[in-house]
């Protein structure tokens, strides 16, 4: 059952939250701007009470809520209202989302609308399609925006792995960073068209990256029966996921050792790996990989519009 949230309770919100959003974007749109990056986190759950995450998509925002029993949606729709008021942003370019901090039973990429009205933002040298009406996420994860920017100064002369690639923007990066080569695997069929899309709006010749639609796990078996190798990998698996059809499920915490020894195997000598994920209660197990050199590079991997440095965490590999 939904709570009552008093109009004194939503009126205290919205000015608080409309003074932090002010002076917040105040602060990041200039420098984002002098950079030429058009998409940036405005708010990140600043304040305990307001459980909001709000993103700046270049005249667009994208409000999301962790919901909770005590969730409203006037409550969200007001808090909605005074944002887009503060930055002068129309109710049409605002986008409401609902978050769980729980997915393993839901599909995350399910589609939620058919309007189709993606647009192209700059994330400095790159250019990336968004869509932020038709799915939870835009096909463009900004937290990484600094991880894809580390990773194409290794790309020179590799053959770049990109498993869970989604719409391929470390495919991108790697190109950009001089890649010879990648392979970009994913499910879904919808998120590699995407990426298709991403690599033409940048100017890459597909021929020499290539998307692959397979279950991770079936790639990397055929992959090694094969003898692929590749000399620079990114793997950015879902916390959870399960395929009753195929009998398979994921669990991020236990099942990462297995997935990056399977990677490891592909890989030539003196090859980098790295390894992201975005679960809040990770417990990383890499004492057992049989490499020597691993890294975390978490605090340089997070943008400094994150207040949530947990974001997402990412360790480099040596192999």
């Amino acid at each position: 059952m939904t709570a009552y949230i008093s109009s004194e309770k939503i009126k205290q919100n919205s000015e608080i939250l409309s003074n932090r959003i002010r002076k917040r974007y105040a602060h990041l749109k200039k420098r984002f701007a002098r950079n030429n990056i058009d998409c940036f986190r405005l708010y990140d759950w600043d304040i305990p009470e307001i459980r909001l995450v709000v993103d700046w998509y270049v005249g667009h925002l994208v409000i999301g809520e962790y919901v909770r029993t005590q969730s409203s949606s006037y409550w969200l729709a007001e808090m909605a209202n005074v944002i887009g008021k503060t930055l002068g942003v129309p109710k049409d370019n605002i986008h409401i989302k609902i978050r769980r901090t729980k997915t393993e039973n839901e599909l995350r990429y399910k589609r939620m609308d058919n309007k189709e009205q993606g647009f192209v933002v700059n994330e400095r040298d790159l250019k990336f399609k968004v869509n932020l009406s038709d799915f939870l996420d835009t096909g463009l994860y900004s937290d990484h925006r600094d991880t894809r920017d580390i990773l194409r100064k290794y790309a020179k002369g590799k053959d770049f792995l990109n498993l869970f690639s989604y719409t391929g923007s470390f495919t991108c990066a790697s190109a950009f960073g001089g890649a010879n080569s990648s392979i970009s695997v994913d499910r879904s069929e919808t998120n590699l068209s995407w990426a298709k899309e991403n690599l033409k709006l940048n100017g890459i010749e597909s021929k020499y990256h290539i998307m692959v639609k397979s279950d991770v796990d079936e790639f990397l078996i055929k992959a090694a029966n094969e003898k692929k190798r590749f000399n620079l990998a990114f793997i950015d698996p879902p916390s959870f996921f399960k395929n009753n059809a195929a009998g398979k499920s994921f669990d991020v915490n236990e099942d990462h050792p297995a997935l990056i020894k399977k990677v490891l195997k592909l890989m030539s000598p003196k090859s980098i790996v790295f390894f992201s994920t975005n679960h809040q209660y990770f417990k990383p197990r890499m004492d057992n990989l049989g490499i020597d050199h691993i890294h975390e590079l978490t605090p340089r991997t997070i943008p400094e519009d994150y207040r949530n440095k947990k974001v997402h965490r990412c360790w480099k590999l040596f192999a």
